[in-house]
């Protein structure tokens, strides 16, 4: 890990990259679980702040997805972000489920552990390292604004359609040497 990565503080994210591109363009992997079995699912919008006078990320995660079971079991996950070559590598890992398949064999992304047990992959070009600190899902009450509350209606068609709120405090970024 250490030999292609090289640790940053959370405070260095704003300086080596730019947040908004972070969670609205950048391809991301959001992984949980253990060495022997893990799950990794693209990550779709988010973002990062402090929580609780730490820094922390949040993403949105369907609240039928398998990713978001082993970040329950494990409390703990990494955001990985890729450059635009990987976008392929990426679509797949949205598009099938590791829930009953074998996908993280079949995807060709080289799987590393860091130094406190996460998984990642050694083709990011940033790692976030996460302990999970909240899950909560929204509901239509929630929110106040038009073009919110009409994008839920939108969006949650069935139960399955939920999405997640997941907060999670950063205890290491990683970026490409």
């Amino acid at each position: 890990m250490e030999q292609l990565f090289k640790q940053i503080s959370p405070e260095e994210l704003c300086n080596n990259f730019n947040i908004f591109n972070l969670v609205g363009k950048d391809f991301f992997a959001v992984t949980a679980g253990n060495h022997e079995h893990y799950n990794s699912m693209v990550g779709s919008g988010g973002g990062f702040g402090l929580l609780f006078r730490k820094p922390n990320v949040w993403c949105t995660i369907r609240s039928d997805r398998y990713t978001l079971e082993l970040i329950e079991k494990e409390q703990k996950f990494t955001l990985s972000y890729f450059f635009d070559e990987y976008k392929q590598k990426m679509l797949f890992l949205g598009n099938k489920s590791g829930r009953d398949s074998k996908k993280m064999e079949e995807v060709e992304l080289t799987t590393i552990k860091t130094s406190s047990g996460n998984i990642s992959f050694e083709e990011a070009n940033l790692i976030i390292e996460c302990k999970l600190i909240q899950i909560t899902t929204p509901g239509l009450d929630d929110f106040y604004s038009k073009e919110a509350k009409e994008w839920l209606n939108d969006t949650y068609k069935s139960t399955s359609d939920y999405r997640k709120y997941v907060f999670g405090e950063i205890t290491h970024v990683w970026v490409k040497k």
